[in-house]
C-alpha cells in the first residue's frame, strides 16, 4: 500500500520551476492578533487600536504584518523545510494589500533555485512564495532560501541551477512598495503612537539602541511556532535534536524577526506598516533561555511618489543574543557575524511625514 503519511522533501526531491500549491488556507482572527501581542509584547498602535486605523482611514486595525509573514510562511514548511537544516535568508519580500481578521490565507510556492552542497549531506533550495487572501490578492511575496537534507547521502545529483537566482533584487524599490487603499497618516497622532519622531527625524547612518531586552521561553517558542502551523522538526523533535551537533531544539528564525520587531518599539514606535523585507540572515542559532537585545540602523530614507503623509524608511535590524546591543554589535575584523549575532534584517516601512 503506498505511504500515506509525509516525511517531508528531501533535496533530491524538489524539480527546478515546480509549482508547488501548499495546505491548508488559514482564516486570521482577532484572537491570532491578541496571542501574537501576548508572545511579543508588540505595541504598534496601528495593529493595537480600530481606533487608531479608522483615524488613518483603514477600516479597522490590520493584522500585524510580521504575522502575516509567519501565517503564509508556516503553509510551505511541510512542502519546503520540513526536513530542513537551517533557514538561511531572504530577498524580495513585499507586503500587498492589509489582512483583516476574518481573511483567509493560502501559499503557493515555486522553485526558482537548486544547489547541492559539497559535503555530499545537504542542498540548498531556493523558493518564491506568494500568499493571497480568498479574493486572490497578493498579501505576501517573498523569496528564501533553505539548507535540507540529502535523502542519500554522498550520492550524485543533478548540478548546480540558477544558484541565487540572478534577478534577486538587493531591496524593493520605493515606487514599488504597496501602500493601503484609503491609508491617510495627515492626521496621525504621535501622542497616542507613543513617539514624537516623523520620517524627517530620521536620517541614512544613524543607529538605534533599542535598550529593551527579552529572554526566550521555550513554551512560549513552541506555542508561536504552532500558531504558525510551522511543523519544521528542528523546533519540536527533542528526539531527533538529540542528534544534531548543539543537542538541542532550535528557536525558530522568524520568532527572533518578531522579537526584535517588538522591541524596535523603543525608537521606531511611529511605524504604520512593514512595507518589504529586502534581505535578511539568520547568523547563528538561538535556544531557549537566550536573551535578545536588538538595535537599528538607517539604511536610506525614501519620499514616497505622490505622497506628503507618508515616507519609507529601509531599515536594518539586527538582533543579538546574550548581550546588549548599545555599542551596536555586527562583524569581526574578517567580516564574519560576531557568536551573539543572530539576526542581520533589512526591512522597509512606511512612516508618518510631520506634514
Amino acid at each position: 500500500m503506498a505511504q500515506k503519511t509525509n516525511p517531508g522533501r528531501f533535496f533530491e526531491d524538489f524539480t527546478l520551476g515546480e509549482e508547488i500549491v501548499h495546505a491548508t488556507p488559514r482564516t486570521v482572527t482577532e484572537g491570532d492578533q491578541s496571542l501574537y501581542t501576548a508572545l511579543y509584547g508588540t505595541r504598534f498602535a496601528v495593529n493595537s487600536s480600530a481606533e487608531f486605523a479608522r483615524g488613518l482611514g483603514l477600516g479597522g486595525a490590520p493584522i500585524d504584518d510580521l504575522l502575516v509573514f509567519h501565517v503564509v510562511f508556516g503553509k510551505t514548511v511541510p512542502d519546503v523545510s520540513l526536513n530542513a537544516v537551517a533557514n538561511l535568508g531572504y530577498a524580495g519580500g513585499r507586503f500587498g494589500v492589509p489582512v483583516f481578521a476574518g481573511d483567509t490565507l493560502s501559499t503557493r510556492s515555486t522553485v526558482i533555485g537548486l544547489k547541492p552542497n559539497g559535503n555530499g549531506q545537504t542542498g540548498v533550495v531556493w523558493v518564491r512564495s506568494t500568499g493571497r487572501n480568498q479574493r486572490g490578492e497578493m498579501v505576501l511575496d517573498y523569496v528564501r532560501w533553505v539548507m535540507v537534507k540529502r535523502r542519500a547521502p554522498g550520492t550524485d545529483v543533478s548540478a548546480t541551477h540558477d544558484c541565487p537566482p540572478a534577478d534577486l533584487p538587493r531591496a524593493v524599490d520605493a515606487a514599488d512598495l504597496v501602500v493601503p487603499t484609503g491609508l491617510d497618516a495627515r492626521g496621525f497622532d504621535f501622542a497616542l503612537s507613543g513617539e514624537p519622531h516623523a520620517f524627517e527625524d530620521y536620517s541614512p547612518g544613524e543607529r538605534i539602541d533599542h535598550v529593551d531586552g527579552m529572554t526566550i521561553e521555550e513554551a512560549e517558542h513552541q506555542i508561536a511556532t504552532r500558531l504558525y502551523q510551522n511543523t519544521a522538526k528542528v523546533h519540536f523533535n527533542q528526539l531527533e535534536a538529540n542528534g544534531n551537533r548543539f543537542g538541542r531544539r532550535l528557536i525558530y528564525g522568524g520568532h527572533i524577526i518578531s522579537l526584535a520587531r517588538s522591541l524596535s518599539f523603543n525608537g521606531l514606535a511611529n511605524i504604520v506598516r512593514v512595507a518589504a523585507i529586502n534581505a535578511g540572515a539568520h547568523a547563528n542559532p538561538t535556544f531557549a533561555g537566550d536573551t535578545i537585545h536588538a538595535w537599528s540602523e538607517v539604511i536610506s530614507a525614501d519620499v514616497l511618489p505622490g505622497r506628503t503623509d507618508l515616507g519609507a524608511l529601509r531599515l536594518r535590524l539586527i538582533a543579538t543574543k546574550n548581550r546588549a546591543a548599545a555599542d551596536f554589535p555586527l562583524k569581526d575584523a574578517d567580516g564574519k557575524y560576531l557568536a551573539d549575532v543572530v539576526l542581520d534584517l533589512d526591512y522597509t516601512v512606511l512612516v508618518p511625514r510631520r506634514g
